[in-house]
């Protein structure tokens, strides 16, 4: 029976009807309120008798309630009146995509565009434990304003882990329409494993996305038959046809993409929305194919169509976190303690005996050193070579170990250069410069490695054969056990921790097995080969200890309240970690005097700039306290006193010079730039379309234009121009190093701006756009700092262990004048490579920046 219009459900107020459907009738109602209108939809009498339909309708609106992303239409309220359940939801304004597809097939671009979009609502989703399981057209809102929004839940499962599927008994039996053998969802989308009706996961929900994707790219169904069966049948046994017969200009990793999501067995499929997500995101970063949906609706009157309306309303989640399977926690395991000293260990391994332990560490601010240790000694011993990191150990008892660590410290550096010594002792023979991190194959006679090479960091194996190139960062590198593939993890962006996990065959294409993750560290093959275990993180910078299959399936193996890496695994199944703390301070020191201030604030704090009166420090923090799913957070603090305030989300590059606004880089996707205000006022966007910020920038004296560092799709980095007012961004450089400094040295009369170029040397680059010099008086290795407030010298940096020497340099005549060694008062575990300073406008004081790593050696076992 259809409400009246006037009656009050709870607050609700019934405007008029907009359409029904097997699980209610849905109205337009008035919330006064909030003085909206909303969607409202009721359980019909004779359904809200069932019990087993009633409970369907709350688990709806339950799920869908849990869940708030842009991607995924919003749930208010969920309540009953004189018997009538009803949930409440945002009302929308726009079409379905079935309604769009009804005039053919989409524009590549905008096909990916709502696809990124959906990946991005099901990563969500899946990260809550909720799966869909009827996904298709009709579930699909596009809204005016070019979002689109996931609907109807009305099949959603919560997925229950297994951990505690094993130990919570009181947990309510699913009852029957959700359990295995009944098949659930819609003809022409389900998965394989619905249309068997086995039980449907996370990858179940990117199969449906794969048969969209392919209707949205072709404008026909990827299954149809003339019957219901003929199309299961079509499900299990064929595939769809090429999508180049219908469009011969699509790209081919289109198609690879939606075939990969279309794998009749899910161990094939992509084992996330967060690893698909971040696949098409690179599509359309490559290519131009994707555009942004708006950061925020349209709030203009509403259009409803009763089909369209019982869409919007009929709620649901869906979502992928990252590519981890719903599996057991690993086993209880030991831990057994191997080294105790204060300060930062670096990579270790088995010596070939499976029971030595050989391991670098920088204890108390020293030098790193190369040390064994025996487990059932708390002592170790150093081994007689000059200051260097461990690299790799061969089979053979040769080390593999990189040299001028005294300089950068750590294995993801570029300026170490690769040598092999035996364990036993001996000179070390340098082998390859600029060297990042490298691994013996099992043989012993061959090096695999990665290396800096004009930007870009390249795996080779062996040595002089290149198999993968990448403008990030390759952060670890091992060979298999049969030596014939190499994990690496490869980190997109230069200098960050987000990155993935990617399998290369040197005989074939490499593969990204998992993907999407906030921090990624190190990694190692699993000794029969079948598994890598790596140390990563969803969220913030505390890692836990993970699988992954080499088909993409990924399973937690350990979590401890810090962080771990994982450095090796022996053939008996021991592991080799690292628990440790990681966390970073700002300390005030002044030009005079060794006094120290802390300025910090939350577990991860960095400097972006001081004032030109000195009164305030623009930070941001980017742990756990404020760098959540990889936003960070930027704050200001009163250097006279006062607790920090939070401005808002994002990467903080430098403070205005009226300090009403800070430049902020916002994590994507895209990635964009905005003018974070210091006081009252709203953020503010910048222009500059087709452009991949990089997190570095500046503003001009005048205040009216910033530069930045960035690049075109598929272009070099460069550093761009921007008139705030509007207008494309111009770029005044050729190519630079990309994320080899932490600031945008401009000069006070804002005719120049200092950067390490791509061979690693200071240049001047003209803002007007002119040809750029080489800055005089500097070298090799030296980062620019800032300039003195008259424009005549420059302060440069180099990190000699914990000490960063800032020498004061006319770039113009090339004389020096050494200014200060920054030394911390406290230098157990500063890392060295990721030490930097800002300095006041007048000189007097500065802010050091420093990241502190500190933990133990650890020999587990039982980890499964």
């Amino acid at each position: 029976m259809t409400l009246p219009a006037g009656l009050k459900l709870g607050p609700y107020e019934v405007i008029a009807p907009l359409g029904a459907g097997g699980m209610g009738e849905v109205y337009r109602a008035r919330d006064p309120r909030l003085n909206r209108d909303v969607a409202l939809k009721v359980l019909p009498e004779s359904f809200a008798a069932d019990a087993d339909r009633l409970r369907r309708f709350e688990q709806e609106a339950r799920a869908a309630g849990s869940l708030n992303h842009p991607n995924i239409i919003a749930v208010h309220d969920l309540g009953s009146h004189d018997g009538a359940t009803y949930v409440v939801s945002e009302l929308l304004e726009g079409e379905t995509l079935r309604g769009r597809l009804a005039s053919g097939a989409l524009a590549p671009r905008r096909a990916v565009d709502y696809a990124l979009q959906i990946a991005h609502g099901l990563a969500a989703a899946h990260e809550k434990g909720i799966v869909h399981r009827d996904l298709k057209p009709e579930n699909l809102f596009l809204t005016e304003d070019g979002r689109v929004k996931i609907l109807d839940f009305g099949l959603a499962k919560l997925v229950l882990p297994e951990a505690e599927a094993d130990t919570q008994t009181s947990i309510p039996t699913v009852s029957r329409g959700t359990e295995p053998g009944v098949v659930m969802g819609t003809v022409g989308y389900m998965s394989p494993e619905q249309v068997k009706g086995m039980a449907a996961d996370a990858r179940s929900d990117i199969f449906s996305f794969g048969a969209i994707l392919y209707e949205m790219l072709s404008g026909r169904r990827a299954f149809r038959g003339d019957s219901a069966v003929e199309t299961m049948s079509a499900i299990l046994k064929e595939d769809p046809p090429d999508l180049s017969e219908s469009n011969r200009s699509l790209p081919p990793g289109l198609e690879r993409l939606v075939r990969h999501c279309l794998e009749k067995s899910p161990v094939q499929r992509f084992q996330s929305a967060r690893d698909l997500a971040y696949d098409l995101e690179a599509l359309s970063t490559a290519s131009g194919a994707a555009t942004t949906a708006p950061a925020s609706a349209s709030r203009g009157r509403m259009i409803f169509w009763p089909a369209i309306a019982l869409l919007a309303l009929v709620v649901g989640a869906i979502g992928g976190s990252v590519a981890v399977a719903r599996l057991r926690p690993a086993r209880p395991a030991t831990y057994r303690q191997v080294t105790f000293r204060r300060g930062l260990s670096y990579p270790a391994r088995f010596a070939p005996d499976g029971h030595t332990v050989i391991y670098s560490a920088r204890w108390n601010g020293e030098e790193p050193r190369i040390y064994s240790v025996r487990p059932e000694s708390p002592e170790s011993s150093p081994l007689d070579l000059p200051p260097a990191l461990l690299a790799s150990v061969s089979r053979a008892g040769e080390l593999a170990i990189l040299l001028d660590a005294g300089e950068s410290a750590t294995s993801s550096s570029p300026y170490m250069t690769l040598a092999r010594v035996p364990l036993s002792g001996g000179a070390p023979r340098e082998v390859l410069r600029d060297v990042d991190c490298a691994d013996w194959s099992p043989d012993g006679k061959d090096l695999a490695v990665s290396h800096r090479v004009e930007g870009q960091s390249r795996v080779e194996y062996p040595i002089g054969k290149v198999v993968y190139t990448t403008k990030g960062d390759i952060d670890d590198l091992r060979v298999s056990p049969d030596g014939r593939l190499l994990a690496v993890t490869d980190h997109p962006t230069h200098g960050d921790t987000p990155g993935l996990i990617v399998l290369i065959d040197p005989s074939g294409a490499p593969r990204t097995v998992t993907g999407g993750w906030y921090d990624v560290g190190t990694l190692v093959w699993a000794p029969d080969g079948r598994e890598i275990w790596f140390s990563a993180s969803k969220t913030g910078n505390r890692r836990s200890l993970w699988a992954v299959s080499l088909g993409g399936r990924v399973r937690p193996v350990a979590q401890v309240p810090g962080s771990l890496n994982v450095y090796d695994l022996s053939p008996s199944g021991e592991a080799l970690v690292y628990s440790s703390t990681y966390r970073s301070t700002i300390v005030e020191q002044s030009l005079e005097g060794n006094s120290e201030r802390d300025r910090s604030w939350l577990d991860f704090s960095t400097p972006i700039d001081v004032s030109s009166d000195n009164r305030t420090l623009a930070f941001e923090e980017w742990g756990e306290g404020g760098g959540a799913n990889g936003n960070y957070s930027v704050y200001l603090r009163h250097l006279d006193g006062g607790q920090p305030v939070r401005l808002g989300e994002g990467l903080g590059l430098a403070l205005s010079p009226d300090g009403r606004w800070i430049l902020t880089r916002l994590y994507g996707p895209p990635p964009r730039l905005v003018l974070l205000p210091t006081g009252a006022g709203p953020v503010t966007p910048i222009p500059g379309e087709g452009i991949l910020y990089e997190e570095w920038g500046g503003w001009l004296p005048d205040g009216k234009h910033v530069l930045f560092g960035g690049r075109e799709a598929n272009g070099p980095s460069r550093i761009y121009l921007q008139d705030l007012v509007g207008g494309k961004p111009r770029p005044i450089s050729g190519e630079v190093a990309p994320g080899e400094q932490f600031n945008l040295p401009i000069s006070p009369d804002g005719t120049l701006v200092a950067w390490r170029d791509v061979d690693g040397a200071i240049r001047l680059f003209p803002v007007d756009g002119g040809d750029a010099r080489l800055a005089a008086g500097t070298t090799k290795g030296e980062v620019p700092i800032r300039w003195s407030s008259d424009g005549r010298t420059l302060f440069v940096g180099r990190t000699a262990g914990v000490v960063l020497k800032v020498t004061r340099v006319d770039p113009f005549s090339g004389k020096r004048e050494a200014w200060k060694d920054l030394v911390p008062s406290d230098p157990a575990g500063v890392q060295p490579y990721n030490y930097s300073v800002v300095i006041s406008g007048d000189g007097k004081s500065f802010f050091l920046y420093l990241p502190r790593h500190i933990g133990e050696l650890y020999i587990a076992s039982g980890l499964r």
